[in-house]
């Protein structure tokens, strides 16, 4: 099952610089990057929509919802920055540019998380080695934009 996670993540991974190059052209056809993000959040809205009443999950209980920290409440708005950050971005940085920019971001952060063990991550300790990777991976973003 470990496999199909990997591979899960890979395929989700791969989509995110085609993700910013479709929302970047659907910005250039709408009048700008918020509007072609509202357009993307409110066609995946609809489709996950459908995927809930296809897979007949039930519904949450409001009392659940009442009981969630205020955090638990922005991961829409971080999704709407990157989804309209990426459009914006995309046609300036190139995908392999903002990609590796993004990466890097993602991976400061989530050492970050893990250290403290925030939003439901288990806790993993920042060492050398875990630093000694961001910094490479920020070494590959410079060789990337500045080739």
């Amino acid at each position: 099952m470990l496999t199909f996670w990997i591979a899960l993540a890979f395929v989700a991974g791969a989509f995110m610089p085609l993700q910013s190059g479709v929302n970047s052209t659907l910005a250039l056809q709408s009048s700008g990057a918020i509007w072609a993000s509202l357009i993307s959040f409110v066609v995946g809205s609809v489709a996950l929509f459908a995927v809930v009443l296809v897979a007949r999950h039930q519904w949450p209980e409001v009392s659940s919802l009442k009981t969630a920290p205020w955090w638990a409440w922005t991961g829409g708005l971080m999704g709407a920055l990157f989804v309209a950050t990426s459009a914006f971005l995309a046609p300036r940085l190139g995908a392999a540019t903002m990609i590796a920019l993004f990466v890097a971001g993602q991976l400061a952060m989530s050492l970050i998380l893990d250290h403290f063990g925030w939003a439901t991550f288990p806790e993993h300790s920042i060492n050398l080695w875990r630093v000694i990777g961001v910094l490479m991976l920020f070494g590959g973003v410079l060789l990337i934009r500045f080739n």
